[in-house]
């Protein structure tokens, strides 16, 4: 073929296969490559099976873009061949699938149900796709397109370039590097995509995947062997000037599509309350039994879900406190990591979220400050974890009666140092180890008419295990409250009063 054989440019005279230019300078200037392409190159090619547009990819000097979408591919296959004297295959190659891109450049593709879907059109294609991202309910005003394709497709083109560059070694268009096929969708489909969905196209948090898989085996009515794949690999190592049936996979059905859109996870940050002595702080349960009555967990994101319309939700606090230890005060804080969200709630919506928590018939756990934050919160979290101070009341028993000098005793201790071994309670889940921590201050308050219970109240280094500090779990706690009133002292109810985080 011989770029001569075309309309001059300018010329408005009619293109082949009845089409008038109307001085449609994009379909004028793709006839002319077409026409400016190898004709033996192009006439091989046609004839093992590849399609029009990877003929463009591989072939054409000029770069691949978005012009050759808007032709059809019986047309483009009607230029290629219309400077050509044979006829060429007696099979279009515009009706069978694609040995090279497997019918994904064709606009070709086998659907959830197996069935074979065809658009005659980038338009039509992209209609398609935009209707299936629309299904999906996602709000987004920009998105990331992502293509995933069957290794088959890299495999078949070095062993189709392999039998060009035996063939036509001395050609210039063999050293320009060739757009992938992934690539090369993304150029076809990215503008009509961005204005058909009204988005912008960028590295957003919001991702568009258009997977396609290779049939089965046994659906293609053909199976690939060690000696198959090792026969074409050696085919294009070898630069073979002739392509054997074992070369390429042979290609029956094309790619089975799917389209997934996810879109980054959102966070939500908060403080929670739970004020049950039956309620874990994550869901938990042994040997398929539920232990407590209910979770922070479920209670935070199960309503928190549903106002994103997400997928799934992971719970991550500050710190933690036993199914039996209420946390009151200022409120512990915590994320909700939200899954694949389809939107994102409004002020107005997690104010309606808190008001359902804390107006709950059973009140076991409440909420507050909360609000939707950027991935900015893990290292807030990780920079308080440091700093972190933990305020508690115990209700503490002691062997003998509460004497006044006890008051004197435990208030003047600041900064006391302590040695925590793994307590005996949480070593089958736990390592051993010795963990030095600190308890700031503590006070005694006492409780008219009983001369053997009191208060106490107390700040310490976050991690610091307080039951164990209270009673001394066998001495593995040293100091403990017990030994340092010099009498056996047990727990009997503990609430965290407040989380200090960094500044907070």
């Amino acid at each position: 073929m011989s770029a001569n054989t075309g309309p001059a440019s300018g010329d408005s005279a009619g293109l082949p296969n009845g089409l008038v230019s109307h001085g449609d300078s994009k379909t004028r200037r793709v006839y002319e490559t077409a026409r400016s392409l190898h004709s033996g190159a192009v006439k091989d090619l046609l004839s093992l099976g590849v399609c029009e547009r990877c003929i463009f990819r591989l072939v054409a000097v000029e770069a691949f873009d978005s012009d050759i979408s808007s032709v059809s591919t019986s047309t483009l296959h009607s230029w290629l061949k219309s400077g050509d004297g044979e006829a060429g295959s007696s099979e279009s190659s515009c009706s069978r699938i694609c040995i090279v891109c497997l019918g994904i450049l064709q606009f070709v593709f086998s659907d959830a149900k197996k069935e074979l879907v065809k658009s005659d059109s980038s338009s039509d294609y992209v209609a398609r796709i935009t209707d299936l991202v629309k299904q999906d309910r996602h709000e987004f005003d920009s998105f990331g397109l992502e293509v995933s394709v069957p290794s088959t497709i890299m495999e078949n083109e070095r062993a189709v370039l392999s039998y060009l560059k035996g063939k036509y070694s001395t050609e210039g268009w063999l050293q320009r590097d060739k757009i992938s096929v992934k690539d090369a969708l993304k150029v076809l489909l990215l503008d009509q995509l961005k204005a058909s969905l009204g988005a912008e196209s960028d590295s957003s948090s919001f991702h568009i995947r258009l997977t396609y898989s290779k049939a089965s085996d046994e659906a293609q009515g053909a199976s690939e062997t060690t000696h198959d794949s090792k026969r074409r690999k050696t085919d294009a190592e070898n630069g073979s000037n002739c392509i054997s049936e074992n070369s390429f996979e042979k290609v029956y059905e094309p790619c089975i599509f799917s389209i997934h859109c996810n879109k980054m996870p959102i966070f939500f940050s908060g403080r929670y309350f739970k004020y049950s002595r039956n309620v874990s702080q994550s869901r938990w349960i042994i040997d398929d039994e539920r232990m407590g009555e209910a979770s922070v967990e479920e209670i935070l994101g199960g309503n928190i879900l549903p106002a994103c319309l997400g997928d799934s939700y992971k719970f991550h606090a500050a710190g933690r406190e036993d199914i039996d230890v209420r946390m009151l005060g200022s409120g512990r804080p915590f994320l909700i990591e939200v899954q694949n969200s389809r939107q994102c709630p409004s002020e107005q919506s997690l104010k309606e979220v808190e008001e359902k928590i804390n107006n709950s018939e059973k009140k076991l756990v409440g909420v507050k400050d909360l609000k939707c934050i950027g991935s900015q919160c893990w290292a807030m979290m990780r920079e308080g974890e440091a700093e972190k101070q933990k305020q508690y009341v115990a209700l503490v028993w002691i062997s003998r009666p509460l004497e006044e000098k006890d008051f004197n005793s435990i208030s003047s201790l600041k900064e006391l140092k302590i040695l925590q071994k793994t307590p005996v309670r949480v070593l089958h889940r736990r390592s051993p180890l010795d963990r030095e921590k600190i308890i700031h201050w503590m006070k005694v308050e006492k409780i008219k008419g009983h001369s053997h219970y009191f208060l106490l109240h107390l700040c310490t280094q976050a991690g610091t295990y307080i039951k164990e500090f209270v009673h001394g779990d066998l001495g593995r706690t040293t100091p403990s409250l017990g030994s340092i009133l010099g009498c056996r002292a047990e727990i009997i109810h503990l609430d965290v009063t407040d989380v200090k985080m960094g500044d907070s």
